[in-house]
Order: structure tokens, then C-alpha cells, then sequence
């Protein structure tokens, strides 16, 4: 690598908007995001997914198919 040219990298805290914080190595200082593992609603267990059916389902559904 030729030197002086990269970016320094070390550790920087990575904040959510709900509180939870991350210590983390990066390029950048002080991440803010969002939304994290700690509050998704996906690792959280509260993601209301639609099993309804698919696009052949509500096709058929539509036109009174099958």
C-alpha cells in the first residue's frame, strides 16, 4: 500500500436512536443510525409478515380462478 493515503481506522461507537450503543472499528468517528439488532422488528420477534399468498393467489382471487 502506498503510505499516507489510506484512511486512519480505529474505534469508533456506533449510537442508535433507541439508546443502544456499539463499540466498533471504522474509517468513521461517532455512527449515528436508526435503527439496530437491539429495536429491528425483525430480531425483536415483532414483524408481521403477510401470508396471505402470493401474486398467482390474488390473480386467481381477482378473476374467481380455480
Amino acid at each position: 500500500m502506498k503510505k499516507d493515503i489510506q484512511p486512519e481506522y480505529g474505534e469508533t461507537t456506533i449510537t442508535c436512536a433507541c439508546g443502544k450503543v456499539y463499540k466498533v472499528g471504522s474509517t468513521k468517528k461517532d455512527i449515528k443510525v436508526d435503527i439496530c439488532s437491539n429495536c429491528h422488528a425483525f430480531w425483536t420477534g415483532n414483524l408481521k409478515r403477510d401470508t396471505t399468498g402470493g401474486r398467482a393467489d390474488k390473480f386467481k382471487k381477482k378473476y374467481g380462478i380455480g
